[in-house]
Protein backbone atom coordinates (compact mmCIF):
# COMPACT_ATOMS: atom_id res chain seq x y z
CA UNK A 1 0.00 0.00 0.00
CA UNK A 2 1.33 3.51 -0.96
CA UNK A 3 2.22 5.40 1.97
CA UNK A 4 -0.58 8.08 2.51
CA UNK A 5 1.54 10.39 4.78
CA UNK A 6 0.02 11.60 8.23
CA UNK A 7 -3.79 11.74 9.28
CA UNK A 8 -5.10 14.48 10.75
CA UNK A 9 -8.12 15.59 13.23
CA UNK A 10 -9.75 18.99 12.89
CA UNK A 11 -11.56 20.38 15.79
CA UNK A 12 -12.20 23.14 18.07
CA UNK A 13 -10.44 23.62 21.18
CA UNK A 14 -12.05 22.78 24.22
CA UNK A 15 -9.82 23.28 26.75
CA UNK A 16 -7.18 25.53 28.37
CA UNK A 17 -4.61 23.00 27.44
CA UNK A 18 -5.64 22.95 23.90
CA UNK A 19 -6.29 26.48 23.70
CA UNK A 20 -2.37 26.76 24.94
CA UNK A 21 -1.18 24.16 22.17
CA UNK A 22 -2.91 26.90 19.87
CA UNK A 23 -0.71 29.39 21.34
CA UNK A 24 2.04 27.76 21.54
CA UNK A 25 2.45 27.31 17.89
CA UNK A 26 1.45 30.43 17.09
CA UNK A 27 4.99 31.56 19.47
CA UNK A 28 6.90 29.37 17.45
CA UNK A 29 5.65 31.06 14.04
CA UNK A 30 4.77 34.18 14.54
CA UNK A 31 7.23 35.63 17.51
CA UNK A 32 10.53 32.53 16.74
CA UNK A 33 10.44 32.75 13.40
CA UNK A 34 8.82 36.20 12.60
CA UNK A 35 9.92 38.41 14.89
CA UNK A 36 6.45 39.57 16.42
CA UNK A 37 5.55 40.24 19.81
CA UNK A 38 2.95 41.63 21.86
CA UNK A 39 1.70 43.00 25.36
CA UNK A 40 0.36 39.35 26.73
CA UNK A 41 3.65 37.48 24.79
CA UNK A 42 4.28 34.90 27.39
CA UNK A 43 8.12 34.40 26.46
CA UNK A 44 8.85 32.41 29.30
CA UNK A 45 5.98 30.07 28.33
CA UNK A 46 6.19 30.73 25.00
CA UNK A 47 2.84 31.75 24.39
CA UNK A 48 1.33 33.96 21.74
CA UNK A 49 -1.90 35.66 23.22
CA UNK A 50 -3.75 38.73 23.34
CA UNK A 51 -7.04 40.12 25.30
CA UNK A 52 -9.02 38.83 22.33
CA UNK A 53 -7.89 35.27 22.47
CA UNK A 54 -11.33 34.08 25.33
CA UNK A 55 -13.89 35.81 22.76
CA UNK A 56 -12.74 33.51 19.55
CA UNK A 57 -13.22 29.71 18.33
CA UNK A 58 -10.00 28.16 17.87
CA UNK A 59 -9.60 25.59 14.90
CA UNK A 60 -6.88 23.06 15.70
CA UNK A 61 -5.39 20.43 13.13
CA UNK A 62 -3.55 17.92 14.76
CA UNK A 63 -1.37 15.10 13.61
CA UNK A 64 -3.09 11.69 14.34
CA UNK A 65 0.18 9.81 15.37
CA UNK A 66 1.78 12.32 17.25
CA UNK A 67 -0.80 14.21 18.91
CA UNK A 68 0.79 17.44 18.18
CA UNK A 69 -1.44 20.42 17.15
CA UNK A 70 0.12 21.31 13.42
CA UNK A 71 -2.40 24.12 12.33
CA UNK A 72 -4.65 26.84 13.83
CA UNK A 73 -7.05 28.81 12.64
CA UNK A 74 -8.59 31.87 14.94
CA UNK A 75 -12.65 32.38 14.24
CA UNK A 76 -14.56 35.38 15.21
CA UNK A 77 -18.45 35.48 14.36
CA UNK A 78 -20.35 38.72 14.55
CA UNK A 79 -22.50 37.44 18.04
CA UNK A 80 -18.98 37.56 19.09
CA UNK A 81 -17.36 40.30 18.32
CA UNK A 82 -20.24 42.42 19.78
CA UNK A 83 -19.35 40.86 23.23
CA UNK A 84 -16.15 41.60 22.64
CA UNK A 85 -16.71 45.54 21.62
CA UNK A 86 -15.24 45.00 18.14
CA UNK A 87 -13.59 42.60 15.17
CA UNK A 88 -9.76 42.12 15.49
CA UNK A 89 -8.98 43.78 12.61
CA UNK A 90 -10.94 46.99 13.26
CA UNK A 91 -7.54 48.54 15.08
CA UNK A 92 -6.49 48.14 11.44
CA UNK A 93 -9.33 48.70 9.17
CA UNK A 94 -12.67 50.40 8.90
CA UNK A 95 -15.37 47.40 8.59
CA UNK A 96 -18.03 50.08 8.14
CA UNK A 97 -19.32 48.85 4.71
CA UNK A 98 -19.29 44.99 6.25
CA UNK A 99 -21.02 45.64 9.65
CA UNK A 100 -23.73 47.68 8.20
CA UNK A 101 -24.48 44.80 5.05
CA UNK A 102 -26.58 42.99 7.65
CA UNK A 103 -24.92 39.83 6.39
CA UNK A 104 -23.32 37.32 8.92
CA UNK A 105 -19.69 37.91 9.58
CA UNK A 106 -16.56 36.02 10.16
CA UNK A 107 -13.14 37.56 11.22
CA UNK A 108 -10.59 35.04 10.69
CA UNK A 109 -6.58 35.52 11.95
CA UNK A 110 -3.43 33.93 13.49
CA UNK A 111 -3.47 31.17 10.40
CA UNK A 112 -0.37 29.43 10.81
CA UNK A 113 1.19 25.75 10.14
CA UNK A 114 4.11 24.27 11.73
CA UNK A 115 7.35 24.37 9.16
CA UNK A 116 7.18 20.68 8.72
CA UNK A 117 3.78 20.40 7.64
CA UNK A 118 3.51 23.20 5.12
CA UNK A 119 2.60 22.58 1.42
CA UNK A 120 1.53 19.11 2.75
CA UNK A 121 -2.53 17.90 3.57
CA UNK A 122 -2.39 20.35 6.60
CA UNK A 123 -3.64 23.37 5.23
CA UNK A 124 -6.45 21.19 3.18
CA UNK A 125 -7.81 19.74 6.52
CA UNK A 126 -7.81 23.05 7.85
CA UNK A 127 -9.62 24.48 4.68
CA UNK A 128 -12.43 21.35 4.91
CA UNK A 129 -13.00 22.11 8.68
CA UNK A 130 -13.31 25.93 8.05
CA UNK A 131 -16.09 24.99 5.28
CA UNK A 132 -17.70 22.89 7.61
CA UNK A 133 -17.53 26.18 10.49
CA UNK A 134 -19.17 28.60 7.75
CA UNK A 135 -21.76 26.18 6.80
CA UNK A 136 -23.21 25.53 10.41
CA UNK A 137 -23.40 29.23 11.32
CA UNK A 138 -24.68 30.24 7.76
CA UNK A 139 -21.31 32.47 7.34
CA UNK A 140 -21.74 34.55 3.95
CA UNK A 141 -18.65 36.91 4.23
CA UNK A 142 -15.15 35.95 5.38
CA UNK A 143 -12.46 38.42 5.90
CA UNK A 144 -9.61 38.92 8.28
CA UNK A 145 -5.94 40.24 8.39
CA UNK A 146 -3.33 38.53 5.77
CA UNK A 147 0.79 39.34 6.06
CA UNK A 148 3.48 39.86 4.11
CA UNK A 149 6.76 39.63 6.18
CA UNK A 150 8.43 43.05 6.95
CA UNK A 151 7.81 46.49 6.69
CA UNK A 152 9.52 48.24 3.95
CA UNK A 153 6.74 48.86 1.73
CA UNK A 154 8.44 50.11 -0.98
CA UNK A 155 10.10 46.58 -1.32
CA UNK A 156 6.80 45.13 -1.79
CA UNK A 157 5.60 47.57 -4.41
CA UNK A 158 4.93 45.27 -6.86
CA UNK A 159 2.77 42.30 -5.07
CA UNK A 160 0.87 45.08 -3.05
CA UNK A 161 -0.19 47.21 -6.65
CA UNK A 162 -0.93 44.07 -8.06
CA UNK A 163 -3.26 42.97 -5.67
CA UNK A 164 -4.99 46.47 -6.11
CA UNK A 165 -5.12 46.47 -9.58
CA UNK A 166 -6.25 42.69 -10.17
CA UNK A 167 -7.89 41.91 -6.58
CA UNK A 168 -9.71 45.36 -5.48
CA UNK A 169 -12.84 44.55 -3.33
CA UNK A 170 -16.20 45.91 -5.04
CA UNK A 171 -17.39 48.76 -3.36
CA UNK A 172 -19.88 46.71 -0.84
CA UNK A 173 -17.17 44.52 0.11
CA UNK A 174 -14.58 47.36 0.10
CA UNK A 175 -12.66 47.95 3.91
CA UNK A 176 -10.31 50.64 4.24
CA UNK A 177 -7.04 51.05 6.31
CA UNK A 178 -7.86 53.06 9.15
CA UNK A 179 -6.95 56.77 8.41
CA UNK A 180 -4.08 57.23 10.43
CA UNK A 181 -2.29 53.85 9.34
CA UNK A 182 -3.84 54.24 5.59
CA UNK A 183 -0.73 52.71 3.15
CA UNK A 184 -1.43 53.68 -0.77
CA UNK A 185 -1.00 49.97 -2.11
CA UNK A 186 -1.04 51.37 -5.93
CA UNK A 187 2.54 52.32 -6.09
CA UNK A 188 3.23 50.63 -9.38
CA UNK A 189 1.42 51.87 -12.82
CA UNK A 190 0.03 48.77 -14.43
CA UNK A 191 1.73 48.44 -17.47
CA UNK A 192 5.42 48.74 -14.93
CA UNK A 193 3.53 45.39 -12.86
CA UNK A 194 5.65 42.60 -13.35
CA UNK A 195 3.13 40.03 -12.57
CA UNK A 196 5.38 36.73 -12.33
CA UNK A 197 7.31 38.41 -9.99
CA UNK A 198 4.73 39.95 -8.02
CA UNK A 199 2.65 36.65 -7.63
CA UNK A 200 5.78 34.79 -6.59
CA UNK A 201 6.10 37.69 -3.72
CA UNK A 202 2.55 37.18 -2.43
CA UNK A 203 2.26 34.70 0.39
CA UNK A 204 0.87 31.26 0.26
CA UNK A 205 -2.66 32.26 2.00
CA UNK A 206 -3.53 35.41 0.53
CA UNK A 207 -3.05 32.92 -2.59
CA UNK A 208 -4.91 30.59 -1.54
CA UNK A 209 -7.72 33.58 -1.01
CA UNK A 210 -7.66 35.04 -4.59
CA UNK A 211 -8.06 31.42 -6.07
CA UNK A 212 -11.36 31.14 -4.17
CA UNK A 213 -12.47 34.25 -5.88
CA UNK A 214 -11.41 36.80 -2.54
CA UNK A 215 -10.18 40.39 -2.75
CA UNK A 216 -8.56 42.88 -0.70
CA UNK A 217 -9.75 45.96 0.87
CA UNK A 218 -8.20 49.43 -0.08
CA UNK A 219 -4.68 50.09 1.95
CA UNK A 220 -2.18 48.26 3.67
CA UNK A 221 -1.27 48.62 7.53
CA UNK A 222 2.21 48.57 8.61
CA UNK A 223 1.94 46.31 11.95
CA UNK A 224 5.68 46.78 13.47
CA UNK A 225 4.79 44.93 16.51
CA UNK A 226 4.26 41.93 14.01
CA UNK A 227 6.67 43.04 11.58
CA UNK A 228 4.54 42.29 9.01
CA UNK A 229 2.47 44.92 6.17
CA UNK A 230 -0.56 43.74 6.10
CA UNK A 231 -3.87 43.05 3.99
CA UNK A 232 -7.50 42.97 4.25
CA UNK A 233 -8.67 39.97 2.30
CA UNK A 234 -12.75 39.54 2.24
CA UNK A 235 -14.38 36.36 0.54
CA UNK A 236 -17.68 36.66 -0.16
CA UNK A 237 -19.60 33.28 0.01
CA UNK A 238 -21.94 34.34 -2.37
CA UNK A 239 -19.47 35.28 -5.12
CA UNK A 240 -17.93 31.92 -5.74
CA UNK A 241 -18.57 30.13 -8.61
CA UNK A 242 -18.93 26.30 -8.61
CA UNK A 243 -15.20 25.37 -9.50
CA UNK A 244 -14.11 27.76 -6.38
CA UNK A 245 -16.62 26.35 -4.31
CA UNK A 246 -15.16 22.61 -5.14
CA UNK A 247 -12.01 23.96 -3.99
CA UNK A 248 -13.48 25.36 -0.69
CA UNK A 249 -15.45 22.57 0.29
CA UNK A 250 -12.39 19.60 -0.13
CA UNK A 251 -13.70 18.58 -3.71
Amino acid sequence: MPDRGPAFTVKMAETEAELQAAQRLRYDVFVRELGGGGALVDHQAGLERDRFDPFFDHMLCIDDESGQVVGVYRLLRGEQAQAVGQFYSEDEYDLGVLKRSGRRLLELGRSCLHPDYRGGMAMYHLWNGLADYVDRHGIEVLFGVASFHGTDVEALAQPLSMLYHNHLAPEDLRVRTQPDHYVDMNRVAPEALDRRRAMLEVPALIKAYLRLGGFVGDGAYIDHAFNTTDVCLILDTARMNARQRRIYGGG
